[in-house]
């Protein structure tokens, strides 16, 4: 279970640090080809926000379990991981963005699958 754990959670911290980062440190111009939403519909600051909140959901998911120190932040960062994304789901269906939910939920089974995982550690 600890193997599929790590192999889960590395995957879903490289993408919401990846992700994450891009929101941080890009403008809103060099958003708008991959992230219609960013700075249109949403203001630059919350984009900045969830971009945050992606890379510290990544860090939550990494180290308390890597420590062994309050490893039940995973859970909680999972869990946050999953909020995040339906309500990310329901912003791109809001916009029409069927092809863009998809990923959402692929997303949602994926922290789901490591919010299960991350009770057993």
């Amino acid at each position: 279970m600890q193997i599929a754990y790590w192999i889960l959670a590395g995957l879903l911290a490289a993408f919401y640090v990846y992700g994450g980062l891009l929101k941080i440190v890009r403008s809103q111009e060099q958003l708008q080809p991959m992230m219609g939403w960013a700075g249109t519909d949403v203001p630059m600051r919350v984009v900045r926000f969830i971009g945050v909140v992606e890379v510290l959901g990544a860090v939550g998911l990494v180290l308390p379990p890597l420590t062994g120190v309050a490893v039940e932040l995973a859970v909680a960062a999972a869990v946050g991981l999953v909020v995040l994304q339906v309500l990310a789901m329901r912003v791109h269906l809001a916009r029409g963005e069927r092809r863009e939910s998809v990923m959402n939920v692929v997303l949602i089974v994926l922290a789901g699958l490591v919010t299960g995982l991350a009770t057993s550690l």
